[in-house]
């Protein structure tokens, strides 16, 4: 139910209720019901402090309360788009019979059918996608790539351009990098914001696998690490439907712009950093912004300044830090796991689903929303980290459990019993297994008592048998209490057999 609180607050920017869903993830109806409910519990953004989503959700879903009057209900327009052109022999009279058996009193058949006509041309409408200024940044990567030559080795790799491109002024930003994984998608779009000196209220992708986790017009699912960036400027991912150019139009011409203006120019010079790239890239991207439209004696800077850049919304105070997300889950040890190293959450969250944010420094888990645990990120051998806090008191017992300590405390006991706790953990493969063992023996002595367990421990020792299992075995059956002599080695005399070859046998004649 995260997806409620990022409604509130996108509302709150002034977004559509379309727009909403389209960066959400969620159906316009969705989006619709959300606020309606929002303004009936008089909860608006910024969330009240304390609330998580639990509470959330509780406040605006709560147990229904049957209603004295209905509304009367409309169908589902898209599901009666797709059945009919979907299945053969079906009519809207079939499918208003339907829904008339499942609501009485919902529209008549005239009514029907004008609505779904009405909902039909509407979604056929080509619009000319006209934007207010700071409205809406175009962000795409190029097709084509830049050859970068390692200056030691001669190797050559290709360099991928990022672009983007304003709604309403068409300024042009590109960048070159390494790849197109999430950091380098995420690292552009931090740079382009500062190079802009300000945020758009909402940025549009293309269905990139790094910005959206699965491409679908109705549900997409934007990635967690994209979604953080936009909520840390305040801007909206509204990504383009799949196999539609029009949505992106400005992206494409801006795309086209850089590839003919600026990687065809750069076509013959040969480039050996990333960095020299970049710097030939701007100079030829500040040369394009500045020079006019066709004519016009105006140019995408001059419309930039005499409109948008006024229009952004403002940077915030500290820069995006790349974070990435994951989704997991508790084991019965209340650790996750992050790129093979363990991080524990408070035990009470055992066994349930969990996020977890990886920066360069910090790791952290999110338990719906709220965050329950923060560590210093682990590069070396440490495969476990563990923060005391977040274990059982029978655990944290355990653990300050010491060698030294548990030998004194087998001081105490008894001198057979501090022997054989240090031969233990001396003998153990690791010292964790002999603190195990020690803690053993002392449940058997609150059971059996310091006499007794001295006694035990004395017999294994004796007959080399120094183990938990063996004291307890000892206890068990009492032999504790009868003495223990020392085992005496016997030598047995050779004798005469015929199955003896003695030394004879082995001599050879000369």
């Amino acid at each position: 139910m995260r997806k409620i609180g990022e409604v509130l607050r996108l509302q709150a920017q002034g977004l559509s209720q379309r727009e909403i869903g389209q960066s959400v993830g969620a159906a316009k109806t969705t989006v619709r019901e959300y606020l309606r409910r929002a303004a009936l519990a008089g909860i608006r953004w910024p969330l009240p402090e304390g609330l998580d989503d639990s509470q959330l959700e509780a406040k605006l879903f709560p147990p229904p309360i049957v209603a004295a009057g209905k509304r009367r209900p409309l169908p589902e327009w898209v599901e009666v788009h797709r059945e009919l052109k979907s299945r053969r022999h079906v009519t809207l009279m079939l499918l208003w019979l339907e829904y008339r058996e499942s609501h009485p009193d919902g529209l008549g058949y005239s009514q029907f059918c004008w609505q779904y006509r009405r909902w039909q041309g509407a979604q056929d409408v080509v619009m000319r996608l006209e934007y207010r200024a700071g409205e809406r940044l175009f962000v795409d990567y190029a097709g084509d790539t830049v050859p970068v030559i390692d200056p030691d080795t001669g190797e050559i790799r290709s360099a991928q351009i990022f672009v983007a491109a304003l709604g309403a002024s068409g300024l042009l930003y590109a960048e070159a990098s390494w790849s197109q994984d999430l950091g380098s998608w995420l690292l552009a779009h931090v740079h382009c914001f500062e190079v802009l000196g300000g945020v758009p209220e909402a940025v549009t992708p293309d269905n990139l696998r790094s910005g959206v986790s699965r491409a679908c017009w109705y549900d997409p699912e934007i990635n967690p690490s994209y979604l953080e960036l936009a909520r840390h400027y305040g801007t909206a991912i509204l990504p383009t439907r799949i196999a539609k150019p029009r949505d992106k139009a400005a992206a494409e011409v801006g795309v086209q712009v850089v590839e003919r203006w600026v990687l065809a120019r750069l076509r013959h010079r040969r480039f050996f950093s990333l960095e020299e790239l970049n710097r030939a890239i701007r100079e030829l991207i500040e040369a394009v912004n500045g020079r006019a439209f066709r004519g016009q004696v105006t140019s995408r800077r001059d419309l930039f300044l005499e409109l948008e850049k006024g229009a952004l919304r403002p940077l915030p105070a500290s820069r995006y830090e790349f974070a990435r997300w994951k989704r997991g889950k508790l084991g019965i040890d209340y650790h996750v796991e992050f790129e093979s190293r363990f991080y524990s959450a408070p035990y009470r969250l055992a066994r349930q689903e969990v996020e977890v944010r990886a920066t360069s420094q910090v790791v952290e888990i999110y338990h719906k929303g709220a965050r329950v645990a923060s560590h210093v990120r682990e590069y070396g051998k440490r495969r476990f980290i563990t923060n005391p806090e977040h274990m059982p008191a029978s655990h944290r017992a355990h653990l300050e459990w010491t060698p030294s300590r548990l030998v004194r405390w087998g001081a105490e006991a008894g001198p057979a019993v501090a022997e054989l706790a240090e031969t233990m953990m001396r003998t153990r493969p690791h010292p964790e297994h002999g603190y195990r063992a020690c803690l053993g023996l002392m449940q058997l002595e609150k059971r059996y008592g310091k006499e007794r367990l001295n006694a035990a421990c004395q017999r294994a020792l004796l007959v080399g048998s120094p183990s938990y299992q063996s004291v307890k075995s000892i206890l068990k059956a009492g032999l504790d209490r009868v003495p223990a002599a020392a085992p005496k080695l016997v030598v047995l005399a050779a004798g005469q057999h015929e199955n003896l070859r003695g030394p004879a046998y082995y001599r050879q004649e000369a």
